[in-house]
């Protein structure tokens, strides 16, 4: 029987993946708690200010709060300051969506990002959410840096997903998941096209340090634009780039706990 904290973590990722909001009845669902539960545990997010009712008996919305928590906390950190303007510099040259995972324990999360598209395709997913490692070139190039022991375990923790949700392409087992760990380990970045997305193209290099991987910087885009010809041009400046971050890294608390 799940706890309460664990009850309003969940209603609060359910809500932040659903933002036009979800009944009582839905999250109930969701939660698999009957709705009297349901409703109490709302109402107390609600008192806390992190949900809000959109109206009288509809749906239920989160509120800004825990944003506000999340951008705090990197503010102070100190990790996008540091790492935006050499963002910036990569996504100019690359014309695409340049992005910084950091390393969270047993997590990979994007906590900053540069578009570097000016027009036509431009590829630009949610921030703040926790990289699914088998089928990102984030996940990839984090995973190369382990042991293919280490970087097992932590998949399978996390698991596959559903292939639906994912890109043709994307590795459905250990045995294909180790070719691209493999691939990324040898080359010192990965590469994947229609991997995470369909017709979607990304590459990342991992920012190391010597106690191992601290973040990851990726480049993503359009197939069309992100051939895979065009990514290995890309390979040394984007090398480069996780290389300046690694040396700078140590003025940021969020970087420096794991150095």
């Amino acid at each position: 029987m799940s706890s309460l904290l664990e009850r309003s973590f969940r209603a609060l990722e359910q809500l932040a993946a659903h933002p036009e909001g979800q009944t009582v009845s839905m999250i109930a669902d969701t939660l698999g708690i009957p709705l009297s539960a349901t409703h109490r545990l709302l109402t107390e997010l609600c008192r806390c200010g992190y949900v809000r009712q959109a109206r009288e008996q509809g749906e239920y919305v989160l509120t800004i709060k825990l944003v506000s928590l999340g951008l705090g906390f990197l503010s102070a950190s100190g990790t996008v300051d540091i790492a935006q303007p050499m963002l910036d510099r990569l996504a100019e040259h690359s014309g695409e969506l340049v992005r910084l995972a950091v390393v969270d324990g047993s997590d990979l999360t994007f906590v900053a990002k540069a578009q570097g598209a000016r027009r036509g395709l431009r590829y630009d997913p949610d921030m703040g959410t926790s990289v699914r490692l088998s089928c990102s070139s984030a996940g990839h190039a984090w995973l190369s840096t382990m042991t293919d022991k280490e970087a097992l375990q932590l998949v399978a923790a996390q698991g596959f997903g559903m292939p639906k949700d994912f890109g043709p392409k994307a590795p459905t087992n250990t045995k294909a998941l180790l070719t691209y760990i493999h691939k990324a380990r040898k080359r010192g970045f990965s590469m994947i096209s229609e991997v995470f997305s369909p017709s979607m193209t990304a590459m990342a290099a991992p920012v190391r340090s010597p106690s191992g991987a601290i973040g990851v910087v990726t480049i993503a885009g359009p197939l069309v634009r992100l051939t895979e010809a065009r990514m290995e041009e890309l390979a040394d400046e984007l090398l480069a780039t996780a290389d300046e971050i690694r040396r700078a890294s140590g003025a940021s608390s969020m970087f420096n706990k794991h150095i």
